[in-house]
């Protein structure tokens, strides 16, 4: 259903229309620090497309990084990207940079999700690829995870548990959603069950 919800929204984009909303909603709304590093990814199938906002930020001085998987269980590492860096297969439908890409570590990142809730949790692929991530860069620094999606991929209510890394931010085409810090990943359990 979320899939199915993602897919219609991406059929009704006028080709750009929505990579370039975003790209200006996301640059007015969020703050970067100066020069920070930033993970973003490479859209597959009906993803919404972040690269208008990341050939941006790269234009400012933000160093890019596109995540790469190393293994069931181990957090992402993100690899150095720049414009018309030539990617390779990733595997399961992703564009990753060579191996012999230099790493970075993120302060922000900009997230891809199939569908959300206004609390700040998404619904990824299923592997926790994202949610060990912002766990280990979490627990080692301060870091940003801003949501990016179609605004018809909104949800009531994202199922979580104790795993689950919110958001501290949702940006679609049309709007953008500050949900807040979140310590740890975790929202505060009494606002929750309120919910």
């Amino acid at each position: 259903m979320a899939q199915d919800r993602r897919d219609a929204a991406a059929r009704a984009d006028s080709p750009g229309a929505a990579g370039a909303a975003l790209r200006e909603r996301v640059l007015a709304a969020a703050a970067f620090p100066t020069a920070c590093a930033v993970s973003a990814y490479w859209p597959m199938g009906s993803e919404i497309d972040p690269r208008p906002l990341i050939e941006a930020l790269h234009a400012r001085g933000h160093a890019i990084g596109l995540p790469v998987t190393l293994g069931r269980g181990a957090p992402l590492a993100f690899r150095t990207w720049e414009p018309g860096l030539a990617l390779i297969s990733g595997g399961f439908g992703t564009q990753i940079p060579a191996p012999d890409r230099p790493r970075l570590r993120p302060e922000v990142l900009l997230v891809p999700l199939l569908a959300f809730d206004r609390r700040g949790f998404r619904l990824g692929y299923g592997g926790g690829f994202y949610d060990r991530t912002l766990a280990a860069l979490r627990a080692a620094g301060a870091v940003r995870a801003l949501g990016l999606a179609y605004a018809a991929q909104e949800v009531a209510k994202v199922p979580h548990d104790g795993h689950d890394q919110g958001l501290d931010c949702i940006v679609t085409e049309s709007e953008t959603i500050e949900v807040g810090h979140h310590e740890a990943g975790r929202h505060d359990a009494a606002r929750d069950h309120l919910a």
